[in-house]
């Protein structure tokens, strides 16, 4: 469905590794760029520099916009960001490719929280050498929560599977500490209302994984399940979450069990990524329970490949429908759940709620 009012921001990531190619491939059909108005956030230069390594065919052609607001309908406009005299040297980490990273977030952020865009799509960056005064997070979702209201969830989808995740980005060490009834249950809750606002599903079946191998053995392997996930469980489905588990995750995934369910709920982050990027290696990356939409490509900076035309744009494409996917929905949820009972009383030219409302009093039986 083509709507040029729908301005979705992408971000070009870390200009040393993937980002540029993956944008230009994506928008080298230029019939992507009439489903609705791309703002690319980014340096000319980097644009420059990748698309002189690509064939002709998969370059796209990009518009200078001074601003988001006057980006051009039916074009692929590019936001000038960061500095001119940027370095670029495909396949390097660097602190310089990492600023600019920062500085093309910084300002499509900006333009999302003012409303000069509605979504916004990030090319990937490099973690450690994004990191600065400026920047002091573990990754984009962190960054996001942040700077957005709400209660964020990393969400890996496509359209065989979901994946949301309980812990982020923390080491395997500090797993285990970091979990807790209460932080399961609101998880639990969170991945729920993302199901049925962002992705239109009536009343999702939710999955619940283990944390320990067989799923503790009854406490021999572990007794979080026994003592904090189970309980969880039963706790968010006494407030209306249809969950279930916990499950082991090697035979839940082996045995095609995902299957049954709207979405898995995982304990870590490679316990849940691991199996999606198995299952659904163009899958995406959503930052849930925010204000804003933020989606992503499912992978990183492919140092090893930067610059060498080998990239594969599929999962930065399914990351913009999915941006535009959720914006759409959300927006049809905020008008199927308004109110019903207030309406406007048109010839007072004021709204009228259902207190005011005289209804015709009626006979006692």
């Amino acid at each position: 469905m083509s709507d040029y009012r729908l301005k979705i921001g992408i971000t070009q990531g870390d200009t040393n590794g993937i980002g540029w190619e993956v944008i230009l491939r994506t928008f080298a059909d230029a019939r992507i760029a009439e489903l609705f108005t791309p703002v690319i956030y980014g340096s000319s230069k980097a644009a420059a520099y990748y698309a002189a390594t690509l064939d002709e065919e998969d370059r796209a052609q990009l518009t200078p916009a001074a601003s988001a607001e006057e980006a051009r309908r039916g074009k692929v406009n590019l936001v000038e960001c960061g500095d001119e005299n940027l370095h670029i040297e495909a396949g390097v980490p660097s602190p310089e490719a990492g600023r600019a990273a920062v500085d093309a977030l910084d300002a499509a952020v900006a333009d999302l929280k003012a409303g000069r865009i509605d979504a916004i799509v990030t090319a990937p960056i490099n973690k450690e050498t994004a990191q600065s005064d400026a920047f002091r997070y573990t990754g984009h979702t962190e960054y996001f929560a942040a700077r957005f209201e709400g209660r964020p969830m990393m969400i890996m989808c496509s359209d065989r599977l979901r994946v949301g995740l309980v812990t982020i980005h923390i080491p395997m060490t500090e797993v285990s500490r970091s979990l807790s009834q209460e932080r399961i249950v609101e998880a639990l809750g969170v991945l729920r209302e993302s199901l049925i606002r962002d992705f239109g599903i009536v009343e999702p079946r939710i999955a619940v994984l283990a944390l320990n191998p067989h799923a503790g053995e009854g406490g021999m392997l572990g007794d979080e399940e026994r003592d904090i996930i189970k309980p969880a469980i039963e706790q968010a489905f006494g407030q209306g979450v249809l969950a279930f588990g916990p499950f082991p995750a090697d035979g839940f995934f082996g045995s095609g069990t995902y299957a049954c369910y709207d979405a898995v709920l995982a304990m870590y982050h490679d316990e849940g990524l691991t199996p999606f990027k198995t299952l659904s290696p163009d899958g995406v990356n959503f930052t849930a329970g925010l204000a804003a939409v933020r989606t992503s490509p499912d992978h990183g900076t492919a140092y090893d490949i930067a610059g060498k035309a080998q990239a594969d744009p599929q999962s930065m494409r399914n990351a913009i429908y999915t941006a535009m996917d959720i914006v759409r929905n959300r927006r049809r949820w905020a008008e199927w759940t308004r109110n019903p009972l207030q309406r406007f009383e048109r010839d007072k030219g004021r709204d009228v709620s259902v207190k005011d409302l005289k209804l015709p009093e009626t006979e006692e039986d």
